[in-house]
């Protein structure tokens, strides 16, 4: 029985060996292919504006949401006047979708003459911020931005302009 299959193994071997010498190469010349398409393209059309408001006793907080809705928290008074969401325009490739990153950390605003601050957190966008959740319909999007304002009382924060920047970031995917 050990001879049988001695003799078995070694006629299997004997029948793979010229099969791989039978082997033959092939080659064949392949494509490549590339796309340039246009850059992308983003300019504000609008600024973030919380409008005007007084802290009153407590302060609190205002929340300008991506649809232009504004609330507040606290002791806040909102005054009459122009407030409104950040609107950005962009272009680019026709249907591309793009990825909106809203800042990650909050964004000081300073009174000019005095030194004095509020900080600008919980971003918030439309369409959602996230990797593919815009598309450049006919090559054109645009996305509005909200986010909250931190108010001190009327000491913390006094009568003034408060300014600052923060930086969104638009890309293809």
């Amino acid at each position: 029985m050990k001879k049988f299959f001695l003799l078995l193994s070694a006629v299997i071997l004997l029948i793979a060996i010229p099969v791989q010498k039978a082997r033959a190469q092939a080659s064949v010349t392949a494509h490549a292919t590339a796309e340039v398409i246009e850059a992308l393209t983003a300019n504000e059309t609008a600024a973030l504006n919380f409008g005007r408001f007084s802290p009153e006793t407590n302060g609190g907080e205002i929340r300008l949401t991506p649809e232009g809705v504004r609330v507040s928290t606290g002791t806040i008074t909102l005054n009459t006047g122009s407030y409104n969401q950040a609107k950005f325009y962009l272009t680019g490739h026709y249907e591309a979708t793009v990825t909106i990153a809203l800042p990650t950390t909050s964004t000081i605003l300073t009174n000019s003459e005095n030194g004095k601050t509020m900080e600008v957190t919980g971003w918030e966008s439309n369409p959602t911020a996230g990797l593919g959740t815009g598309v450049l319909n006919n090559g054109l999007l645009t996305v509005d931005v909200g986010a909250t304002l931190k108010v001190g009382t009327l000491n913390e924060n006094p009568v003034g302009m408060y300014t600052g920047t923060y930086a969104i970031t638009f890309s293809y995917n």
